[in-house]
């Protein structure tokens, strides 16, 4: 995000001057430098504009590049869409970024929000804000066929002097795994869920972490004789609570009235059975409703 800094120039040239504006700018997007400019917020030039760029990170079922059309699709682009055209704007454009890059991608102005179905937590809240969320999910595990080390759950891999777990970078599940007592040593970081899936296949790793979406989703374009889903799985308990993901969407911490407009079109349409029916192809049904949970009580404010 650029960092404005109080500079007093007294007497400067127009050389001096133009050295400041390097420096005051430095890290900022064009779309940044234009509305430091005219005094627009983002949410003002995306109207105007009629297009609102999103990160997202290639993770069916949240976000994707559906390559037989070439079009940016999964639940939070295609809800995204929907409460867009409430405050006039049509266009939805992709920015592919690797998920562990995508609160970087936003705060230096490579796009506009993100929606690539990002959990909410304290420690992102301190960089990004939040809408409410759109969904709530539990996690789940995928294993070689037959579940050889007997896996079901973080605990089992902690438990385990020798199993180890993949987790995609820049996730949530990397925190869990820490928090349920996974040593670092073994836990291995894949750009995104395939490369994952692919370790366990191999036997790289034993067990690959995502959401009960994302590993659904992994599974039914696996080969059914190598790996499968562990069978029962038990959603860690962390602090004393059963850990539920809540995902939403991201905005820059100083586009408070982008996240309000994006909140107020949420309020009665999630639910609604337009959501429902846009939804249900990525496998959301009314279990992953967010039910009355809101960021700011999600972020502990």
């Amino acid at each position: 995000m650029c960092e404005r800094r109080c500079v007093t120039l007294l007497r400067a040239g127009t050389a001096a001057l133009a050295m400041a504006s390097v420096v005051l700018f430095a890290g900022c997007g064009a779309d940044q430098l234009s509305a430091v400019a005219t005094g627009e917020s983002t949410l003002e030039r995306i109207q105007r504009e009629g297009r609102v760029r999103v990160g997202y990170a290639n993770e069916a079922p949240y976000a994707y590049l559906d390559t037989t059309e070439g079009r940016l699709t999964g639940e939070a682009p295609e809800v995204l869409r929907a409460v867009m055209k409430t405050v006039g704007i049509a266009e939805v454009e992709g920015v592919l970024t690797e998920f562990g890059a995508l609160i970087p991608g936003l705060r230096a102005g490579r796009f506009d929000v993100i929606a690539a179905g990002m959990y909410i937590t304290p420690e992102r809240c301190e960089q990004v804000l939040f809408s409410n969320p759109t969904y709530s999910i539990g996690e789940a595990l995928i294993v070689r066929k037959g579940n050889p080390l007997d896996l079901h759950s973080y605990e089992d891999i902690a438990r385990h002097e020798t199993a180890t777990l993949g987790v995609m970078a820049g996730a949530v599940e990397r925190g869990y795994a820490r928090k349920m007592g996974i040593p670092d040593a073994r836990v291995i970081v894949f750009p995104e869920g395939p490369s994952g899936l692919e370790a366990v296949r191999i036997g790289r790793i034993d067990a690959f972490a995502g959401t009960s979406l994302t590993i659904h989703d992994l599974l039914t374009k696996a080969e059914p004789t190598r790996v499968e889903r562990a069978e029962p799985f038990h959603d860690p308990v962390i602090d004393g609570e059963l850990v539920r993901g809540f995902g939403a969407f991201c905005f820059r911490q100083d586009d408070r009235d982008l996240a309000d407009a994006v909140n107020a079109a949420l309020d009665g349409f999630l639910g609604s059975p337009e959501h429902m029916a846009l939804v249900e192809p990525f496998g959301f049904t009314e279990r992953e409703l967010p039910g009355a949970a809101t960021a700011e009580a999600l972020c502990g404010l």
